[in-house]
């Protein structure tokens, strides 16, 4: 194969995909649905995953999880490209004042980590998905924004474009014609990093108490429930971290991939 990254990362991400698409058909069984006569089980052929410290099924938490981490991500993503193309492509190719005050701002709220900033959305907001999508997409807007100007500045100075200009094409159609198309490929990473980033801040949020709440199955609150039970019963934590770790490393995969394919020139040595 030519691209080992793109077949390996989409091999992966489909496989994610399809888990949460089609796997609560397949397993038949209420996540949030408790047994306490079978707390801690080990895997066996009536729990694969084994059940929690509530006697929850983990299988089922794990593939219902993922479709709170593949949503968040989605939403994250699309919503930080949507509006990173927009506003980094116009004070790229328009420039002056407003560019430079705006990009300054961009590089003072970059300064601070990404999760802290969404750890004081979520203080203000309050616990819950769509506030945590929420804060998650103001991470993520500014570094799309930055990458998409990025690209944009140097795709406005070719012959190509000062051409469209010389002939008199309007600036939107030399925009979203021509300068965006050729920033696809730095872009394309950009999204990919962050829906990874996305999946892994929700999770880390869950984590602490401050996303999704339970006993919604994310795999951030699972990793929480089962962090006291590593010794006893390890697979109420290695479940949901396998899966968190095969969704970034297919995703991150997926993005280098593409990146290869759409612009050789960047491809990893």
């Amino acid at each position: 194969m030519r691209n080992r990254l793109l077949w390996s990362g989409g091999a992966l991400a489909a496989f994610v995909l399809l888990t949460a698409a089609f796997g609560p058909i397949v397993v038949g069984r209420d996540p949030t649905a408790q047994d306490i006569l079978a707390r801690t089980r080990p895997p066996s052929a009536q729990h694969p995953f084994g059940t929690d410290r509530l006697g929850r099924d983990v299988f089922a938490r794990v593939v219902y999880g993922a479709r709170i981490a593949l949503l968040t991500g989605g939403v994250v993503a699309a919503a930080s490209l949507a509006a990173g193309l927009v506003i980094g492509t116009f004070t790229a190719y328009y420039g002056g004042r407003v560019d430079s005050l705006l990009m300054r701002g961009i590089d003072v709220f970059m300064s601070f980590p990404g999760i802290l900033v969404a750890i004081s959305v979520m203080a203000v907001l309050g616990q819950g998905l769509r506030n945590m999508i929420l804060a998650l997409v103001l991470v993520q807007i500014p570094r799309l924004v930055w990458v998409v100007r990025a690209a944009a500045l140097q795709v406005r100075e070719r012959d190509f474009v000062q051409a469209m200009r010389a002939v008199g094409a309007r600036d939107g159609y030399i925009m979203w014609r021509h300068i965006v198309p050729n920033c696809l490929a730095p872009v394309v990473v950009q999204v990919s990093l962050s829906f990874v980033e996305a999946v892994r801040t929700e999770a880390t949020l869950s984590f602490l108490g401050l996303g999704v709440p339970p006993p919604a199955p994310s795999w951030g609150n699972m990793l929480d429930d089962g962090r006291v039970f590593l010794q006893t019963a390890p697979w109420m934590i290695l479940f949901p971290a396998g899966a968190l770790a095969l969704t970034i490393l297919g995703m991150s995969l997926l993005g280098d991939g593409l990146r290869d394919a759409l612009d050789p020139k960047l491809r990893t040595q």
